[in-house]
């Protein structure tokens, strides 16, 4: 059995699976605001996300991105997802190790006409940097 997700999450997960995210346009309504633990803007702009995001993907260009489970009820998505990929690329200051990572995370949208409007993120960044022995 396949599991149905919203469209908005769907292109914007599409697109990072190509190591694109200019999806984000589509899927987050412009004045959207992302908030996400453990960033260092907690508060981010659609384009401070996509700026955050695009150094992710750069530091792991093979990332491939699952969602595991999706909920909606009224105008909230949760959504748990899983996410493999091969440190390639510099990830701040740390250069290449070529270690695979597998990370989870979940996600609380409030959606208006098929965008998000806001955003809770939470990732294992630190089971990241562990798996990457940079902790």
């Amino acid at each position: 059995m396949s599991l149905s997700i919203t469209n908005y999450e769907k292109i914007w997960i599409e697109g990072l699976n190509r190591g694109d995210v200019s999806p984000a346009d589509q899927a987050f309504a412009p004045n959207c605001v992302i908030h996400m633990a453990g960033a260092p803007e907690p508060d981010l702009s659609v384009t401070a996300f996509k700026q955050l995001v695009a150094g992710l993907l750069a530091a792991f260009p093979d990332l491939r991105i699952e969602v595991v489970d999706q909920i909606v009820s009224g105008d909230k998505v949760a959504t748990r997802w899983i996410a493999r990929g091969t440190h390639k690329g510099p990830l701040g200051e740390a250069q290449p190790t070529g270690r695979r990572i597998e990370i989870e995370g979940l996600i609380l949208d409030r959606v208006q006409e098929d965008r998000v409007v806001e955003r809770w993120e939470q990732w294992d960044q630190m089971g990241m940097l562990q798996q990457l022995g940079l902790v």
